[in-house]
């Protein structure tokens, strides 16, 4: 495909540069997993069998390094062009955080089954257990009826409730729950006790971590048929007791999160209000959340992710689509 726009910043154009980047997802088997990315999204999964609960679309992880699929840069590794100090610049913009590694990590997640209920570790604990801080966002793609999140603790549980409560086999007695539905969405800081109930699909936007400590797992067998570990004296520590009874959040404007790690946006966009507008010539990472953008061969539909450089020009898409864009908090 070419696209003579010269959209791209100049360390990136060439005849047939694009306004956007396109990375290989990596899927990740999970106990709790389905097979809703290939019937949902019409992706190719890796077996015909597995359960596939992640779906890591935009990663920079050390054992799962996403790879761009399109343009100049394909066949480069998210890790690379973020430690290239000139395709850092031109491509995440001036306010992208000085960090070694790119510090976002872009997930879909299918939840056929409850989670485990878990935590993640705040900052201040991280390094003291291990581990790195993990704050997160979900947003609601699809939902079964009946489905929940759990999400905090009951009002009047005590760290002595809830220890008595895991020894005994009532944990669930103890956590909140949440009924939801497509469109709903939450952030999730670290030390938020949480577990993703059955029939949930979620795009996740989170801290690059990859920490969790597991605090009950529904007395079920991992995939090799043995129980998963639990971390039990490591999710006391973290877990915030008086995080009671919290609600799904709600938007500010566009905004529907904004954190010390990312700022989330959701629009509406069309003939009038294309993805130039929304981004503002702001390095975005966009979701579709419903609809359909195109430009030249490409489209993007629901559950695709792609990333637009900062100082882009993006008025050659076109389409009707609600996105989510993943920003650098202002």
């Amino acid at each position: 495909m070419k696209v003579n726009f010269l959209l791209l910043p100049k360390v990136l154009m060439t005849e047939e540069s694009e306004p956007f980047l396109k990375f290989e997802p990596i899927y990740q088997t999970r106990v709790w997993g389905g097979r809703t990315l290939e019937s949902q999204f019409g992706r190719q999964l890796p077996d015909t069998e597995s359960p596939f609960g992640e779906s890591w679309e935009i990663s920079a992880r050390e054992e799962a390094d996403c790879v761009v699929s399109n343009g100049p840069l394909r066949g480069k590794s998210l890790t690379s062009i973020w430690q290239s100090p000139e395709t850092r610049r031109e491509i995440f913009g001036p306010s992208a955080p000085d960090q070694e590694r790119f510090p976002l990590l872009c997930k879909i997640l299918d939840a056929r089954s409850k989670l485990s209920i878990q935590v993640h570790p705040p900052a201040d604990l991280a390094g003291e257990l291990g581990g790195e801080p993990k704050s997160e966002a979900w947003y609601i793609a699809d939902a079964d009826p009946d489905a929940k999140l759990y999400v905090g603790v009951r009002k009047g549980v005590t760290k002595t409730s809830f220890r008595e409560a895991m020894e005994n086999g009532t944990l669930e007695e103890q956590v909140h729950a949440i009924s939801v539905k497509a469109g709903d969405y939450i952030y999730i800081p670290s030390g938020r006790l949480h577990a993703i109930g059955a029939g949930v699909l979620i795009y996740e936007i989170q801290q690059n971590s990859d920490t969790t400590f597991r605090v009950f797992d529904w007395n079920r067998v991992g995939l090799d048929g043995k129980p998963r570990d639990l971390h039990i004296e490591e999710s006391m520590k973290c877990i915030d007791f008086d995080d009671s009874e919290p609600g799904m959040d709600q938007a500010v404007g566009n905004v529907l999160c904004e954190c010390d790690h990312f700022r989330m946006e959701k629009h509406t966009l069309s003939a009038e209000v294309g993805l130039n507008q929304a981004l503002g010539k702001r390095f975005g990472i966009v979701t579709v959340v419903s609809g359909a953008l195109g430009i030249g061969d490409d489209t993007f539909e629901e559950g695709s992710f792609f990333l637009v450089p900062h100082d882009v020009d993006a008025g050659g898409f076109t389409g009707t689509a609600e996105v989510i864009l993943t920003l650098w908090p202002e």
